[in-house]
């Protein structure tokens, strides 16, 4: 499954803009949709199954890069770098383990995010290890937070890394900024081994998949809710968004008296204003 075999994983700056729209049009698969693809290419091998499996996660790896973005790389190489990750995941994806497939590539796309920024980011030529990259990534994530390392922190960052303090020291001087780490192989030689990530997925506190879609549910419904309202009068737009969507909300008769009209007008067209939202959106 190489990169040339999706057009849709090939991504050029000057056309980010036009592929994340594209993206967007596929829509996201239910979990039966999921595992009936994922069985026909597990069991038969049918390259359009693995197809369907891509471009419906095309736009959780955009989601995910967008995270990189602090390290001042092109969002076109990070997103392409996390395609190649998503197809690894897909073309070693087994449906009977039990989970989406969003939550188990999730670490594949990062996987190869990671040696991509580890490969272009000049300042860490010296993370060489396994241990030197989990500390270069983690160290990131915890200067955003905390800034300078005191001695104490230090040792502690060492300990838990498996780094020695010195080592702790010199990734700091070279770092400001942030981000999170996720350690494994991503040799995609089949003459390697290497533990599943299936193996150690599952997490009952967290689920990415559901995550995923209830944040891409709510951006959708927001761009129809913004439509819908366009829709409506000036005065009726006033009263939905005093009524419900400013941080202080307006009564009937604050209204009332803004409009020179009784409060039970104002209710009317409330409910009225309403009525054309459902039926614009779906349901609010």
């Amino acid at each position: 499954m190489s990169k040339s075999a999706y057009p849709m994983a090939l991504v050029s700056q000057d056309s980010l803009d036009s592929y994340i729209r594209d993206v967007n049009t596929y829509p996201m698969l239910t979990a039966d949709e999921e595992r009936k693809l994922a069985e026909r290419l597990h069991y038969h091998g049918e390259i359009d199954a693995a197809k369907g499996l891509i471009l419906s996660h095309l736009r959780f790896v955009i989601h995910v890069a967008r995270g990189y973005s602090g390290y001042g790389l092109p969002l076109a190489d990070l997103v392409q770098e996390g395609n190649i990750g998503l197809m690894k995941a897909v073309k070693r994806f087994n449906p009977e383990v039990g989970v989406r497939l969003v939550s188990f590539a999730v670490h594949w796309i990062k996987a190869e995010i990671h040696e991509y920024v580890l490969r272009n980011w000049r300042i860490v030529k010296i993370a060489t290890t396994k241990a030197q990259r989990k500390l270069f990534f983690n160290l990131r994530k915890s200067k955003k937070r905390l800034g300078w390392f005191n001695n104490g922190e230090v040792e502690t960052v060492a300990k838990e890394l498996g780094v020695t303090p010195a080592e702790v020291r010199e990734m700091e001087s070279r770092l400001a900024a942030q981000d999170s780490t996720y350690e494994m192989s991503n040799d995609d030689d089949e003459g390697n081994s290497y533990t599943a990530p299936a193996l150690y997925l599952e997490d009952s506190h967290s689920d990415v998949a559901d995550n995923f879609e209830a944040q891409n549910y709510e951006s959708h419904t927001n761009k129809k809710l913004l439509n819908a309202m366009a829709t409506l009068d000036d005065r009726s737009q006033h009263i939905v968004r005093s009524r419900w969507l400013d941080d202080t909300k307006s009564t009937l008769q604050e209204l009332a008296e803004t409009y020179q009209v009784s409060a039970e007008r104002i209710r009317q067209l409330e409910k009225n204003a309403m009525k054309k939202l459902k039926l614009a959106v779906g349901e609010i």
